[in-house]
């Protein structure tokens, strides 16, 4: 009858025990969990923190270049020249031969291709050496400083390419002897050939045709 009594004793201690012993290992388990979820937090966060202060302390640049090395000869806006303008007239200019229109701000010196070329040619005459002249000195006297820019045109006859090439060389022949004759700075003198496009007459006459072959020289204000 002893034994009977003691034994379920010695089987509740035993249960307890191994209750215990389950419960600090849950718990120990729990709290290793939580320390490795932490962790893996914190880093998260410094690393999310890092790449964001690298990437506001990166600057950005631009460069704005206004120096003369970075600029284009007759950069700027041209939008308010009007091709049609009216005539005008400067005491300076003498000859007859050169037209000029436009207004205070701009000047717009117009020549025949007879004055300036024989036919089909790019040499500018000896005799349009005078013409050119008056041009340059109206320049520097209204416009010192100031852009300018060598429209080549031409009449519809021929290919359009080799009308273009032509302007160009005309155009090119212009602007050298207005910077090594006419005392302008060639960084402010641009090449613009038209070629045939833009005519101001009929190219179905010999007339309208000469009328067509023609150089303008627009200088404006700086």
């Amino acid at each position: 009858m002893a034994d009977l009594s003691v034994q379920p004793k010695k089987r509740k201690i035993h249960g307890l025990v191994w209750l215990l012993l389950a419960i600090v290992l849950l718990v120990i388990i729990i709290f290793l969990q939580r320390s490795c979820n932490d962790t893996g937090d914190d880093y998260a966060v410094k690393t999310a923190d890092t790449s964001a202060t690298v990437g506001a302390t990166t600057p950005t640049t631009t460069k704005n270049d206004t120096s003369m090395a970075g600029r284009t000869p007759g950069a700027g806006n041209w939008d308010d020249i009007d091709q049609n303008a009216p005539a005008t007239g400067y005491d300076e200019i003498k000859d007859k031969n050169v037209s000029v229109r436009g207004n205070g701000n701009y000047g717009i010196y117009s020549l025949g291709e007879d004055i300036l070329f024989d036919k089909g040619k790019s040499t500018i005459r000896t005799s349009a050496a005078q013409n050119l002249r008056q041009i340059a000195a109206s320049i520097n006297k209204r416009f010192k400083g100031g852009d300018v820019r060598v429209y080549g045109y031409t009449d519809s006859v021929g290919s359009t390419n080799n009308n273009k090439q032509l302007a160009e060389q005309r155009a090119a022949a212009v602007r050298s002897w207005l910077a090594v004759n006419g005392n302008i700075d060639s960084s402010h003198i641009s090449l613009n050939p038209i070629g045939e496009g833009r005519p101001i007459a009929s190219n179905s006459t010999e007339h309208g045709r000469q009328q067509n072959r023609r150089v303008e020289i627009i200088a404006r204000k700086p």
